[in-house]
């Protein structure tokens, strides 16, 4: 009888890392059944999904409660999926608010859980340890800093890496793929990714549309591209951009990162990808007013960006809300595209950021975490039945 196996994630980055998670499940339990939220790359593994990322991306408290009644009907769907026919395990991928509430109610049904990339407790609202040391039999983390936090609150932890080291790749051939969108490969291009989600782009993409146009006047030589995330349309970004001239790449984020000689990028998982690139970047990021008001004073960390996080200091430049502006852009963009010098001294420091994520190898170590898991549930169902 085939293993049955829920996944739960809500975001495009989570979907990828649940993909590569089943896939390497796979090659060594055979036959499993898994169900859950996700996207393509669940949907291409043999995942059932009861709702898609596209459902799910939520940026924001007050765009959380717009969408509260969407999102607990799906909630419901899940817990009535898991009523009906018990997964051996769960295994929830990130998207806190959502997660943390379903593997509450999966311990009170007698689901035993997995959390495979830690909510940023070490950030912000850290009374989230009592909870996840509460509801969750294991932790699956990606970052080095965070397996000793849960070790300290008595949570067991594994620290695997981060899969995007075995995923991201730069293309094969630089000038041709440059070549093919139309650009010429002995001009420096601009990359802009303004975020994964609908709301992310709303926010981050007007006031970096404004300071392409200002990047155009100074440098005219510069090229512009957009990479538009899986989930997101290309043709509701445009209007963003205007008159400007910007190539839209859709689904090639690590070939446009690679092929760029300066990324202007929204803070999340793509500056992750950014750095095992060495791809220079500065990071930008801007909620709603009152979301941003309303969270701030919960924030714990001086830095949001994952580099300057995992470095311990700052090594690529910080534009967060009030200072996310088209001419501080701009500004922090000329002061390296100006400079050969400090390109290169930060694509070092980038370098050893990359090296700090851990080797090759963190799907298929998450995959024998979360084997074991499953054998050990299978263990105690026997025992339980003798």
């Amino acid at each position: 009888m085939a293993t049955r196996l829920l996944v739960s994630c809500g975001e495009t980055s989570g979907d990828l890392y649940g993909g590569e998670l089943v896939r390497h499940l796979r090659a060594r339990m055979g036959e499993i059944t898994v169900f859950g939220l996700g996207g393509d790359h669940l949907a291409a593994e043999g995942t059932h999904l009861l709702a898609h990322v596209r459902e799910l991306g939520v940026v924001g408290l007050l765009e959380v409660v717009r969408h509260l009644r969407r999102l607990h009907a799906i909630y419901r769907s899940v817990l009535a999926e898991v009523e009906r026919d018990r997964p051996a395990l769960a295994v929830l991928i990130d998207y806190p608010d959502f997660n943390l509430r379903l593997a509450r109610a999966l311990r009170r049904r007698g689901v035993r859980v997995a959390y495979y990339v830690s909510p940023q407790v070490w950030a912000w609202r850290r009374g989230r340890l009592r909870v996840i040391a509460e509801t969750v039999s294991h932790m699956v983390v990606i970052f080095p800093f965070e397996e000793a936090l849960y070790r300290n609150a008595g949570v067991p932890v594994t620290f695997v890496g981060h899969p995007l080291v075995d995923l991201v790749r730069p293309p094969a051939d630089r000038a041709a793929f440059l070549t093919s969108l139309g650009l010429a490969p002995d001009r420096p291009m601009v990359a802009v990714l303004p975020g994964s989600r609908a709301q992310e782009a709303a926010h981050n993409l007007p006031p970096l549309a404004g300071a392409l146009r200002l990047l155009a006047v100074r440098r005219p030589d510069l090229q512009f591209t957009l990479a538009v995330a899986p989930a997101l349309d290309a043709g509701s970004l445009l209007p963003a951009l205007g008159e400007l001239s910007v190539v839209p790449v859709k689904g090639q984020a690590h070939a446009v990162l690679g092929s760029a000689t300066l990324a202007l990028v929204a803070s999340g998982t793509a500056t992750v990808e950014a750095a095992l690139l060495r791809t220079p970047m500065v990071v930008v990021y801007r909620l709603s007013p009152l979301t941003y008001a309303l969270g701030r004073p919960f924030v714990r960390v001086p830095r949001f960006a994952m580099a300057n996080l995992i470095a311990g200091r700052e090594v690529v430049k910080e534009l967060i809300q009030n200072e996310f502006t088209p001419e501080a852009v701009s500004r922090e963009a000329l002061t390296l595209l100006d400079d050969p010098a400090r390109l290169a001294r930060l694509r070092d420091d980038l370098r050893v950021v990359g090296q700090r994520l851990g080797p090759p190898g963190a799907s298929a170590r998450a995959a024998d975490v979360v084997a074991r898991l499953i054998e050990e549930q299978k263990l105690d169902r026997t025992v339980g039945y003798m």
